[in-house]
């Protein structure tokens, strides 16, 4: 995607007082007027703002790193702080050669792979779309909807992120509405394997549960054996792969935006430990979690 399709689409999640901080940190206090509303007409200088250091300084460190920034950043939106938080990371790989890998619950091992992790953040679309899950998932989604057993009508509850009654959508939903659901549970997928990793090995799948998400994920039966006997992190990697794909193929329209989840599709480890950086460095301050961790 080029600048000013990235820029749009950080320009339609980020408020007012975002886009005042963000001039307020970068301008200061006398050239702020009006440039709120001239960043939003131009939305190409929004990804280099909001990797600006004095950005990050102002969101995340400690006290004020000029005058004013700090009570402004108090009313940074969520979406603002993880747009932050995924810039800085991409700043942060340039100068690391391993990034750890959580080996166990509270265990890490360095794994020497910082390089791929830098290029899957070289993509400025791909920071917008980590930006935009972490974001998605502020307030995690459910309700109710309706299926037929036996003849008559059936009322069932989900939350978006218990996978296998997510799953269960795909057969309730008219066709047409079956991409989001595909991209939903690839969303789903990244987001439990990149935040809480843990979470997701110590409640993996059981089988009846696994076979249930690879039919959901189109996976030929003659496979599913196997991968539901891997590693629970390389089954959700796979499974939120194979919906990401499938909701690209399924796509009736084929924007530039969607182009980025068959891209991710591609490269669901390298999101998945990105993911786990900056969960790790920034989403989870000692007595601030930004993420309460799924009910069991």
């Amino acid at each position: 995607m080029d600048a000013e399709v990235v820029g749009s689409g950080y320009a339609d999640h980020l408020t007012d007082a975002d886009l005042g901080l963000l001039a307020l940190v970068s301008q200061g206090p006398a050239e702020q007027a009006g440039a709120g509303v001239w960043l939003r007409s131009h939305p190409g200088q929004l990804p280099g703002l909001i990797g600006d250091p004095r950005v990050f300084q102002a969101v995340f460190g400690p006290g004020e790193a000029m005058p004013g920034p700090a009570a402004t950043a108090a009313l940074a939106s969520p979406f603002l702080i993880f747009a932050v938080a995924v810039h800085q990371a991409a700043a942060e790989l340039e100068s690391m050669d391993h990034v750890p890998e959580r080996s166990g619950p509270r265990q890490r091992v360095p794994l020497f792979d910082a390089p791929e992790l830098r290029d899957f953040l070289g993509s400025p679309g791909r920071r917008l779309f980590l930006a935009e899950l972490l974001a998605s998932f502020t307030r995690a989604a459910g309700g109710q909807y309706r299926v037929q057993v036996r003849g008559r009508s059936r009322a069932r509850r989900f939350s978006e992120l218990d996978l296998p009654r997510m799953a269960e959508l795909l057969d309730a939903v008219p066709e047409a509405d079956r991409p989001g659901v595909y991209r939903r549970l690839g969303d789903v997928a990244l987001f439990l394997t990149g935040v809480f990793p843990d979470y997701a090995v110590a409640h993996a799948l059981g089988p009846v549960s696994a076979a249930r998400l690879l039919r959901a994920a189109q996976v030929p039966q003659r496979r599913h054996e196997q991968l539901a006997a891997a590693p629970a992190i390389d089954l959700f990697e796979y499974l939120g792969a194979q919906w990401y794909r499938v909701a690209w193929d399924l796509a009736p329209a084929r924007t530039s935006r969607l182009a980025v989840v068959a891209d991710v599709a591609d490269r669901f480890r390298q999101a998945r430990r990105v993911l786990n950086h900056i969960a790790d460095r920034w989403l989870f301050p000692q007595g601030n979690p930004w993420f309460a961790p799924p009910a069991h």
